[in-house]
């Protein structure tokens, strides 16, 4: 199958296909378009480069060529969670580099939900699963929180089978992860340097590491721990909108808040640009390092994780397992950075005049 073949069935130039396929920070005119690629090369079965030309020519390839398989755990459609997206194009591409298939992107929130989990019918949403396959895969990367026995179970119908998150999972399987307490750590540290000691968390707090890191924090450096500045929320821009309505509307209010995640630290701040409160201007840090927090006013600081190398060591791991490099589990934990940006200043500082993205 061809770049070519797929350029036309999509209907746009073998150059653009080439982008798509070969560049996870290509920009493509929409996000759709770039989906439709995607899925059309993971329909048509394409088999990149030289593993392309070996099967054209009947050739033994040097090494086979694996089908691949990636579940999303931390949503049901493709456009919901940016950092988990734009992880997924970066594996999307490493694949493609590596000479292997992807041939099936699965969205399944279920698997992050440990009630759900223990409610449905593990088995049964798998079996589903698998049969839109036909049962062919060599390897399986789930990229976000995954609930341990649906782990269990999922490595039992692979050959490699790897996680990626920022949270580790036990080492049930290899893992590429960054530390969820070390990253809220970083964040909550950053906070107190700047004089900041009511301190705020929104975000997910049950079986959340990056939660434990905010509450652990507080505690080492003295700190109290007051529910009042603790919002729980499914990490969406609209829920972090309304925890920043919440936290404008209380009488007491932190000064400095640490949002677990980008895209719900850009909804508070959409928050304060529509209403624009000048008497409430809260020192705001979150975690992730997703595009569109470069883009905000003030710009959004935040602890960014590498994408591009989470990316590239899952498919090592997952491709040096399928060829016999290693047998024992394999966790790799990357570093993450503090990107210090305007959304923080000291507490007794506010240089804000206003808020807008």
């Amino acid at each position: 199958m061809s770049i070519k073949k797929i350029a036309d069935s999509v209907g746009v130039s073998p150059a653009t296909v080439s982008r798509v396929l070969n560049n996870p920070d290509y920009h493509c005119s929409s996000p759709e378009l770039r989906d439709k690629i995607w899925n059309t090369a993971m329909q048509m079965n394409y088999v990149p480069n030289e593993a392309a030309r070996q099967l054209k020519t009947g050739k033994i390839p040097e090494q086979k060529t694996y089908c691949i398989h990636v579940l999303m755990t931390r949503m049901d459609a493709a456009s919901s969670d940016p950092f988990f997206q734009e992880l997924l194009r970066v594996v999307e591409s490493e694949i493609h580099r590596q000479g292997c298939i992807l041939s099936k992107v699965w969205y399944r929130s279920i698997f992050s939900n440990d009630k759900r989990c223990k409610r449905e019918n593990l088995d049964a949403v798998i079996d589903r699963m698998l049969e839109e396959t036909d049962g062919k895969g060599d390897g399986l990367i789930i990229i976000g929180k995954c609930n341990h026995k649906a782990l269990i179970k999922l490595q039992q119908y692979y050959k490699a089978t790897v996680y990626v998150n920022r949270d580790s999972s036990q080492g049930e399987v290899d893992e590429v992860i960054c530390n969820g307490k070390k990253v809220a750590s970083s964040a909550v540290e950053y906070l107190i340097e700047l004089g900041h000691e009511n301190i705020g968390y929104v975000g997910s707090c049950h079986n959340e590491a990056r939660y434990q890191g905010y509450l652990e924090t507080l505690q080492a450096n003295g700190l109290d721990v007051d529910s009042n500045f603790i919002i729980e929320t499914k990490q969406t821009e609209m829920e972090g909108f309304e925890a920043m309505e919440k936290f404008s509307n209380s009488e007491k209010c932190p000064t400095g808040i640490y949002c677990s995640n980008d895209i719900t630290a850009i909804g508070m701040l959409k928050y304060l640009n529509k209403h624009k409160n000048r008497y409430y201007m809260p020192s705001i840090i979150s975690s992730d390092g997703i595009e569109e927090a470069m883009y905000t006013t003030p710009m959004l600081t935040t602890i960014q994780v590498s994408k591009e190398e989470m990316g590239k060591f899952a498919l090592y791991l997952l491709v040096d397992r399928l060829r016999g490099g290693h047998r024992g589990k394999v966790k790799i934990e990357l570093e993450c950075r503090l990107m210090k940006r305007e959304s923080c200043t000291s507490v007794d500082e506010s240089r804000w005049c206003e808020y807008y993205i």
